[in-house]
């Protein structure tokens, strides 16, 4: 897709919705107003997604097939969640013939740190895989973009390191939702205190960080949508329970 200048990217219209995680996050942005929704998520998702996208568009004034894009939180994070955003953005986008934009949801949480004009951040962000296991990204914002430093990966809380060039920083932000129980591995894996500032993906960050996707010539068709899976499996057997139960005993 062509380059679109700064000034007509702030006048689209966005739909964005985040299912990654326990917390449904609906937003719209017609040119400089937003409209955006939270509740719970996870198995209500399914149910609640499409009437909730559609009370906010009706609440902006606008039709599905005004909107320059659909976003959606494309992973890591719950397979139920992903596979409900990437389906509901298929639909609607296939529906009113607009592209869609899948965008990372690590990526959404460290939008949720950007600093202000001039200055620059390092944002190592977490989500928690469950299984005992972290999804983890890291990227740092310089010159009014973000740079990953780190894809999205899955890694057992041991064997989550920053990258070699953030060491000696100081002024890394930790931020996420990963499980209290994994501070302590964490804090000596990162060789720093684990002092995460708790940042859920949200639709609102998915917002912010479109025009940038949308100039970079991101949107694709419906059908290319896809979620980000970093792991095959989706959950333990009994006895693997019982076998972490009893480690942890």
């Amino acid at each position: 897709m062509r380059q679109t200048s700064p000034s007509a990217v702030a006048s689209l219209n966005w739909l964005a919705f985040d299912t990654s995680t326990d917390v449904l996050s609906v937003a719209v942005q017609r040119g400089a107003q937003i409209w955006h929704s939270h509740g719970p998520g996870g198995a209500q998702a399914s149910a609640t997604l499409i009437p909730t996208a559609l009370a906010l568009l009706t609440q902006a004034g606008l039709s599905c097939q005004a909107l320059n894009a659909i976003v959606f939180g494309r992973g890591p994070g719950s397979f139920t969640g992903l596979r409900t955003a990437c389906a509901v953005a298929q639909g609607l986008a296939h529906g009113a013939q607009v592209p869609v934009m899948a965008l990372d949801t690590l990526l959404a949480i460290a939008q949720a740190h950007q600093p202000a004009p001039g200055q620059s951040v390092r944002v190592l962000a977490v989500l928690d895989a469950r299984m005992g296991q972290l999804y983890a990204a890291a990227y740092h914002w310089q010159d009014n973009q973000w740079h990953t430093d780190q894809p999205p990966g899955l890694y057992d809380p041991d064997d989550l390191r920053l990258p070699d060039s953030w060491r000696d920083d100081p002024s890394v932000v930790l931020a996420g939702s990963p499980v209290p129980e994994h501070a302590q591995a964490l804090s000596v894996a990162l060789q720093r205190p684990w002092l995460c500032q708790a940042t859920s993906p949200s639709a609102l960050n998915l917002i912010a960080l479109a025009p940038a996707a949308w100039a970079a010539g991101m949107a694709m068709p419906a059908q290319e949508a896809l979620p980000l899976y970093l792991r095959d499996k989706v959950a333990q057997t009994t006895a693997e329970r019982a076998a972490l139960q009893d480690a942890k005993a």
